[in-house]
């Protein structure tokens, strides 16, 4: 294959450019099309963080050579799949005899199937099924990740793969995950790619599957949803599967619509995996550079004390997210997710650093840290905020204990929760 690679980019039907990678020399380029300036409509859909601009001429990158972005713009970055998307990629490729795949391939898959609204063509074909089975996926994605265990070789069944790899590839972070929709009426569940129409109920559920924890982690995040609405956070209905499998309504997915959403990474090319870029105070930053609304900002600094109170330590740069309104070209901050005891309650961590920073500390953490932060920003009666996200630590305990989760599991959480004043 050649070096120069060149993929169009669109959003909302319209193309809006195109990106290219030269692997040759490691550097990748974007390019708007013109016609699309030309019509000075969906302003501000990559917003003046010092990444791409709006201009005519060719943007060239060399900055993001690293794991994260993998080359490209972070914008179109945001659009790959992460850890758990890319198991079952590289096995599915395996199942054809293809060893290695190039970043804009990648993205040629993802068509306009991904997170998000942006999509990416020429797309790359995949059969379409139109229906699916939630236990024939468990079984497959199990197979898949024992292969990852093993050094033994395995055969698995290249359609029941393409099925998970068309649901399961595109939804980010490292735990199994897949897209479903559910049609309203019926009930019948169909890949989350085919359809973005208000008939269905479109879901990213986060499978439960037998593995070294040896405890229901999905549970765990349904129990910590609730919590964490009682608080005041802004999070989309979820579910639990059979009693097992968390499932959350896309906020990508709405009223029959694609929204154009981008993680705080993906807006500002911060990397998720570097300290020195990821801090609280950043995210503040970039929240008031979008110029979300204040009671959002407010509802942010809830988000930090939740996670800082309830122990969720994995609260990276790309578990944040906005989301683009295409009728006013302005940013909001997108619903929670991820909201969950990132650890393994079961065993013993010494000196764990949170993924975000408050004032230099990732760890021993204070009051005067959040009031300083508060202070900073503008935020009212954070105090009031700490007391009362603290006061919902025995009502998660019970909700545990209510779903079944062990008390060995509740009772090292129970423990773990932080009183900040």
């Amino acid at each position: 294959m050649a070096s120069n690679r060149i993929i169009n980019v669109s959003l909302f039907g319209n193309e809006i450019g195109r990106i290219g990678l030269d692997e040759d020399q490691m550097r990748s380029s974007f390019q708007y099309n013109p016609a699309f300036l030309a019509n000075n409509t969906l302003l501000n859909i990559f917003p003046t963080t010092g990444i791409i601009k709006r201009t005519e001429h060719v943007q060239l990158y060399s900055q993001f050579n690293n794991g994260t972005f993998k080359g490209i713009p972070p914008q179109f970055a945001d659009s790959l799949p992460d850890l758990f998307g890319s198991i079952i990629f590289k096995a599915w490729l395996e199942s054809k005899n293809q060893q290695t795949i190039s970043v804009l391939e990648q993205l040629a898959y993802v068509g306009n199937r991904g997170m998000g609204a942006l999509e990416y063509s020429p797309a790359i074909k995949i059969q379409e099924n139109t229906s699916i089975n939630l236990d024939k996926i468990i079984e497959v994605v199990q197979e898949v990740l024992d292969l990852k265990r093993t050094t033994g070789e395995k055969s698995l069944d290249h359609q029941a793969l393409l099925n998970i790899f068309k649901i399961g590839t595109s939804a980010g972070g490292a735990r199994p995950k897949i897209l479903i929709s559910e049609e309203k009426e019926t009930g019948k569940i169909i890949p989350g790619d085919l359809e973005t129409s208000d008939e269905y109920n479109h879901y990213l559920v986060k499978l439960a599957l037998d593995d070294e924890t040896n405890y229901p982690r999905e549970v765990v995040e349904f129990c910590y949803y609730q919590i964490a609405r009682k608080v005041g956070i802004r999070m989309m209905d979820s579910k639990l599967i059979d009693d097992k499998h968390f499932a959350t309504l896309r906020f990508d997915r709405q009223d029959g619509k694609k929204k154009h959403v981008l993680t705080a990474s993906g807006l500002t090319g911060w990397d998720y995996k570097n300290p020195d870029e990821s801090s609280y105070e950043n995210l503040f930053k970039l929240s008031s550079f979008l110029k979300i609304p204040h009671a959002q900002m407010e509802e942010l600094f809830k988000r930090m004390v939740f996670n800082l109170t309830f122990g969720n330590v994995d609260d990276h740069l790309k578990n944040h997210s906005f989301i683009y309104n295409k009728l006013d070209y302005t940013w909001q901050l997108a619903p929670a997710y991820d909201l969950t005891y990132a650890l393994n309650p079961l065993l013993n961590f010494r000196n764990t650093k949170r993924a975000l920073s408050v004032n230099g500390k990732r760890s021993g953490i204070t009051l005067n840290d959040l009031l300083k932060l508060a202070d900073d920003f503008t935020i009212k009666n954070p105090e009031g905020i700490v007391k009362n996200t603290f006061s919902y630590k025995e009502q998660l305990i019970d909700l545990m204990e209510n779903h079944d989760v062990p008390k060995a599991v509740s009772w090292k959480m129970h423990e773990s929760i932080v009183e900040l004043i």
